[in-house]
Order: structure tokens, then C-alpha cells, then sequence
């Protein structure tokens, strides 16, 4: 009787339930996940559990985190038996509250049709978490997938974001109509892998510099890179009693072969470490 009221189950827009029907899709996610005996895969929203089962053909162990309390009754039944074996284990939490230490090992993948409105926020929590995944193939918007790949070579904090991490690649795009119910965008499957701070090790460079480069030169999308940099730290020296900003900026544009009329989405992961590694010699 439960299955019966599940199958009727009104998506609610809160939650940002759109729940994939397209079986090319699932198989997909999986296959772009490499899904093996041998992995922990958390999934976040697994709504009737369309994705789940075929995690479930693979995978040794799938954790999934669900919000909606209507749902978690129909997936413990619906999956009663893996849950048993204790090869699927079902939490009702939000997944921005959730805490990996606490749940997952050291080796996990991320796999999941995620709620769109929260995309960003699950990409920083993942991929700057302290045991971050091996790599996480996630169901987006598309136009959020496109900034994220940035084909048209226009970066954003978004794409540079992913970039520090990992490796994304666009899997495939999912038309509106292969969800129910439809949203207003089509989508598209994205694969983030070598998920790592191998970035920052190797480069000796301390992580929320980085972070406070990229906000600053991002901050006025119309303004010069090389302007938005000398204001942030004009106004950082001032906050610190300071009447004088030392960095040259023009030497380290320079230096590193860069326009100095250039805008921030102009430049890729490696200027901007350039530029950071310079930063930090002229403190």
C-alpha cells in the first residue's frame, strides 16, 4: 500500500525534486562514476530511488541522504533487503548539515541527481571538505555545466572553483522532458574527477589566499583584473590603519606575460596562481 502512495508522491519544489526517468541517463551516471564492488558511493537526494538501484548493481556500499521525510519510509521498504545486508544505508538529514567525517571512510564517491537550487553550496561543501570524494558525477543544470567546463574560455568563480580541485567534463545533456516534473532548463550529467589540494601542495600556496584573490578579482565582473585586486587590498590596508598599498601589480602582470586590461574571466587556473605566488612575495 505504501508503494501505491509513493507512486503518486508529488515532487515539492522546496526540496527541488525532479525526479530522472530517462534509464540511458542512470546507466550513464554510473558508468561515469567507474562504480565498483569495491566503492562507498553517497548519494544526496535519492528520491524513489531510480539512481540508487543501479548504484546498488555496482557498488558495495551506497549511503544516501534524504531530506524529504515521505520518501524515506518508501525507500526503506523498497530497498528493505540491502539495507539488511547492510550494503544501502538511508539518513534522513539535510546534505548541507550532513558531516562525511562522521559517516563516510576515507574513500567514497559522490553520485547523485542533486536539487538544483542548492548546486553551488553542495559543489564548495564536497570539494573543499577536509576527506574530500574521489570524484563526484552529479545531475545539474546545463547552463550551470557549461560555466562550470567554461567551453567558451569565460571563467568564473564558479569553473575556477571546480578547476582548483578537480577535473570536470560534461557526460552527456538530459532534455527537460526526461524528468518529472519537467523543470524549466534542460540538464546535463558533469563528471568532477582526481578530486585533491594537490593545487595548492605543490605550489605552496595557502588555500584561503587563493580563495581571497579569486573574490576580489571576480568582484566587479566589468572592471579591469589588475583594478579589482589594487582595490580590494587598497581597502584591506586601510581597514589595518594602512595608508599604502606596496604590491606592484603592473610588475606582476608583467612578469607573468599578462594584459593588464585583462578581466578576471579572462585568466585561467595557472595565471592565477602565478599571480598568487607573487602576491605572496611582495607581502
Amino acid at each position: 500500500m505504501q508503494n501505491q502512495t509513493i507512486k503518486f508522491h508529488k515532487a515539492k519544489k522546496s526540496l527541488g525534486q525532479n525526479f530522472l526517468k530517462s534509464i540511458l541517463a542512470l546507466n550513464n551516471i554510473v558508468e561515469a562514476g567507474e562504480v565498483t564492488e569495491n566503492d562507498t558511493i553517497l548519494e544526496i537526494g535519492p528520491g524513489k530511488g531510480a539512481l540508487t538501484e543501479k548504484l546498488l548493481e555496482k557498488a558495495g556500499k551506497v549511503i544516501a541522504v534524504e531530506k524529504d521525510r515521505d520518501l524515506i519510509a518508501f525507500l526503506q521498504e523498497k530497498f528493505q533487503k540491502e539495507i539488511e545486508n547492510k550494503r544501502f544505508f538511508l539518513i534522513e538529514n539535510d546534505i548541507l548539515e550532513f558531516n562525511p567525517r562522521a559517516s563516510l571512510g576515507l574513500d567514497y564517491k559522490v553520485i547523485a541527481n542533486i536539487p538544483y537550487n542548492i548546486t553551488g553550496a553542495i559543489l564548495k561543501k564536497f570539494l573543499t571538505e577536509e576527506n574530500q570524494p574521489e570524484r563526484m558525477v552529479l545531475m545539474i543544470q546545463n547552463e550551470v555545466a557549461q560555466r562550470i567546463v567554461a567551453r567558451d574560455n569565460k571563467a568564473s568563480i564558479l569553473s575556477v572553483s571546480v578547476k582548483a580541485y578537480g577535473e570536470p567534463k560534461t557526460i552527456m545533456k538530459v532534455a527537460k522532458r526526461y524528468f518529472s516534473p519537467a523543470p524549466k532548463v534542460d540538464s546535463a550529467v558533469i563528471l568532477i574527477k582526481n578530486i585533491s589540494r594537490k593545487l595548492f601542495i605543490e605550489n605552496k600556496i595557502d588555500e584561503d589566499l587563493f580563495w581571497e584573490v579569486i573574490h576580489a578579482g571576480f568582484a566587479h565582473k566589468r572592471k579591469m583584473l589588475i583594478s579589482n585586486l589594487k582595490d580590494f587590498y587598497d581597502k584591506q590596508n586601510k581597514e589595518r590603519g594602512l595608508t599604502e598599498n606596496k604590491k606592484q601589480w603592473g610588475e606582476i602582470f608583467k612578469k607573468n606575460n599578462l594584459n593588464e586590461k585583462a578581466r578576471a574571466e579572462e585568466l585561467n587556473i595557472s595565471d592565477w596562481i602565478k599571480i598568487i605566488k607573487d602576491i605572496n612575495t611582495q607581502k
